[in-house]
């Protein structure tokens, strides 16, 4: 067991990482030039992006889950046909979201309150990077396939070639062509594209081509297309939660000034290290956990929850000492400002209880999408953040200021997990004995 999930985790691990390097990157390079409100305006071109591509990301965690209850069924054709039903969600969306890309702005500008210079460089930013939306999308759905064929390869190939192109055109773009948000936003664009096509090149090259013609007529099936629509659904609901509670952090930082804004910001991505690091085991939790249950093996769905438990907590441990050795070492990466790094210091103490904490959250979430238990994680996080998150800040701002927004966001992460926890029996384990179910 322990080398099944290393040999799906390890590569996660890795191209997850990769991620948070891209956004560390971006804020490090425009954290650096003359003026804040570069920095800003990609925080909050963020949120928007939060709110658009993680209300999507049921393409990923569903093709997931579904995918790999196929594997373990040994359904070959199923796989291909939740691929094909993935990818034409995928693409839709995608043309879609460029076409309201108008609309989308002016809500979201509405939303979140910025300084009139933040605005101006963060609409600049989201008219460009919205025409990313449908190779962004389709390489959710690529992702999420491979991720449930047990092939940890092809996402790590797929998110270092992404996530590489994007740093080396950010340089290219704001250093060699003194662009400044824009040629972050052209970057992203460019790598997304790029991403898509060595995506589906080695789809073709590994996976068998001639039952696409042959099953492409039963993308519209009735009861399949009912499934799939519940489960994205209640995945959507679910990261409509997460989004609400992320961005809201967000929102209320901006309402706080520049100052706070990056501080908060550059905090953030402390977390997003450690959960594109720990979502190395949860992606592997949802791989495993989608086969054990597609083929009914009780014992080795037991032993991947619980070994995938070990190997995040180890991770956690490891995050955990390194950002309490070189917490303000690291902060002087992402802005040369001594201000805002002292700034940062004020509210460390909440990155660095962080990791087991989310950890915690992070490895559940793994095992119920697996277990495409969507119904469950539906209730647990919109709970968690209109019952636990939101009153909590609501209740403490006025006494503690900045600190109810780390406060309510730990919140929020405990009471996930601990929902979670709870529910596994019915929802997680229980499937073994009834079969997949929503």
């Amino acid at each position: 067991m322990n080398k099944q999930i290393l040999r799906l985790a390890i590569p996660n691990i890795i191209s997850n990482l990769s991620v948070p390097l891209l956004s560390a990157v971006d804020m490090a390079v425009l954290g650096h030039l003359d003026q804040i409100y570069y920095l800003g305006a990609l925080a909050v071109g963020g949120i928007i992006f939060n709110f658009v591509y993680w209300g999507f990301g049921f393409l990923r965690m569903s093709t997931t889950g579904m995918t790999a209850q196929a594997v373990g069924n040994q359904a070959e054709n199923e796989t291909t046909l939740i691929l094909l039903r993935a990818a034409a969600i995928a693409v839709l969306s995608g043309i879609l979201l460029i076409f309201v890309q108008t609309a989308i702005a002016h809500v979201s500008f509405l939303l979140v309150e910025a300084t009139p210079q933040v605005e101006k460089y963060a609409r600049e930013y989201f008219h460009i990077r919205i025409w990313a939306a449908p190779a962004t999308l389709m390489l959710f759905a690529l992702q999420g396939w491979f991720l449930g064929m047990q092939n940890a390869k092809y996402p790590l190939i797929l998110t270092v070639l992404v996530n590489g192109a994007n740093i080396l055109l950010n340089f290219a773009f704001v250093y060699g062509l003194e662009m400044r948000s824009e040629g972050v936003a052209y970057a992203t664009v460019i790598a997304q594209y790029a991403g898509l096509l060595t995506g589906v090149y080695l789809y073709f090259r590994k996976y068998p081509t001639p039952l696409l013609k042959k099953l492409a007529s039963r993308i519209v099936e009735t009861a399949a297309l009912k499934r799939v629509f519940l489960i994205n659904f209640d995945i959507f609901l679910r990261t409509i939660g997460l989004i609400f509670a992320f961005s809201y952090f967000t929102a209320k930082s901006a309402e706080s000034g520049d100052d706070i804004l990056a501080a908060n910001s550059i905090l953030l991505q402390f977390i997003m290290i450690l959960a594109y690091g720990v979502d190395g085991f949860a992606f592997a939790a949802e791989s495993l956990v989608g086969k054990h249950i597609g083929a009914g093996d009780e014992s080795g769905l037991r032993l991947t929850v619980r070994y995938s438990f070990y190997w995040g907590m180890a991770l956690a441990g490891v995050v955990a000492l390194t950002y309490v050795g070189f917490g303000e070492n690291i902060l002087f990466i992402f802005t040369n400002k001594a201000e805002i790094v002292a700034l940062c210091m004020q509210f460390i103490t909440w990155v660095l209880i962080a990791p087991f904490i989310h950890t915690y959250c992070f490895i559940w979430d793994g095992v119920f999408v697996g277990a495409t238990a969507t119904a469950a994680m539906r209730n647990s996080t919109l709970f968690c953040a209109f019952g636990i998150f939101l009153p909590t800040h609501l209740l403490l701002r006025d006494q503690i200021g900045n600190h109810s927004l780390w406060l309510a966001l730990t919140l929020f992460m405990v009471m996930r997990g601990l929902t979670l926890a709870v529910s596994s029996k019915q929802h997680v384990y229980g499937q073994v004995a009834s079969g997949p179910a929503r």
